[in-house]
């Protein structure tokens, strides 16, 4: 298993920060894969809430099912499992007048010829920086109204 990190600070309140990591239609925006979400049952991502994301990895489409396992205002932390597994972590600690993001992915060999290519193919977008800049177009989402 590898982990990809990024550490951003966001001139935002941590409330805010966990807002748009919890709400689908923000996290599609900053999200560095389009995807489509089925069954989530409310419309924030809550502890044990559960769904399926659709998508493209890689050219491939690809199904996960995700399982959100702790929500809380330090954290967020679930996991998806499809052709590759991901774990994924986001820390948030106060600093300043803003927010202190840690965020982690942990990439599992993927299953199969075509899950290890896809796990392959997903450490190699973590690698070339896609994790920072998602992390960045969560920034620039909540500080747009601070430029204004």
């Amino acid at each position: 298993m590898s982990t990809y990190t990024a550490d951003h600070t966001i001139v935002a309140e941590p409330e805010a920060v966990l807002d748009a990591l919890t709400d689908p239609r923000s996290i599609a925006r900053w999200s560095p894969v389009d995807f489509q979400v089925d069954g989530l049952d409310s419309e924030r991502l809550r502890r044990g809430a559960t769904a399926r994301i659709s998508g493209r990895l890689a050219g491939c489409p690809v199904d996960f099912d995700v399982e959100v396992r702790e929500v809380t205002p330090e954290r967020l932390v679930l996991s998806a499992i499809g052709p590759v597994g991901l774990d994924v972590i986001y820390r948030l600690r106060p600093r300043g007048a803003g927010t202190q993001v840690e965020a982690a992915v942990s990439v599992e060999r993927g299953r199969g010829l075509v899950g290890l290519a896809l796990a392959r193919a997903t450490e190699a977008m973590l690698a070339a920086g896609v994790l920072h800049a998602a992390v960045g177009r969560i920034a620039d989402e909540l500080e747009a109204p601070l430029a204004a």
